[in-house]
């Protein structure tokens, strides 16, 4: 994340995405594959033509050919867009990190259980029911939220969204206008 001063001497937090461009690699029609949709790619691999694919549904695909390529001049500047990503993984970790709770007291004769989930369960029905908050990996979830494009480079083909985003550096995001 970065930040740009406006000019009345207002910061704004933004992150800055390399966005593109994007090829269209395939086209699905109704009558083949029984439903319209656009195939995407982005970015170089070693001996794959792109890291990336992603399709999307599309109701003008008539409009877009294979090959055309798809950049930021799509999208402008105090656009409202919505884009998706995968957060950090955070790995195997307890119910004081992944939900928030408490653990015991560290006195009253509370021993080497500070940090545990106290009670899982009932005397009947003899096990833990679904849904019971417990230890495990956290992370590595699909966010989505909604934001709007601060500034855009066409030159360099990147675009600034206001706020964070969800991720790694160099991870995939998607933008949607």
């Amino acid at each position: 994340m970065t930040q740009i001063f406006t000019d009345d001497r207002e910061v704004i937090p933004v992150t800055l995405i390399e966005a593109g461009p994007v090829s269209v690699t395939q086209i699905k029609k109704k009558e083949k594959d029984g439903y319209e949709a656009v195939q995407v790619g982005y970015g170089k691999k070693k001996n794959v033509s792109f890291r990336w694919r992603r399709e999307y549904r599309s109701t003008v695909p008539g409009e877009i050919k294979i090959g055309d390529k798809i950049d930021v001049s799509v999208f402008q500047e105090g656009d409202k867009v919505t884009f998706t990503g995968t957060s950090k993984g955070k790995g195997f970790q307890g119910v004081v990190a992944r939900h928030g709770f408490h653990g015991m007291p560290k006195t009253h004769g509370t021993k080497k259980k500070h940090r545990s989930p106290g009670s899982i369960g009932s005397r009947f029905p003899q096990h833990v029911r679904k849904g019971v908050r417990m230890a495990g990996r956290m992370g590595q979830d699909r966010v989505t939220k909604k934001t709007e494009v601060v500034k855009i480079d066409k030159e360099n083909n990147l675009i600034a969204l206001k706020g964070p985003v969800p991720g790694a550096r160099g991870s995939l995001v998607e933008i949607r206008g």
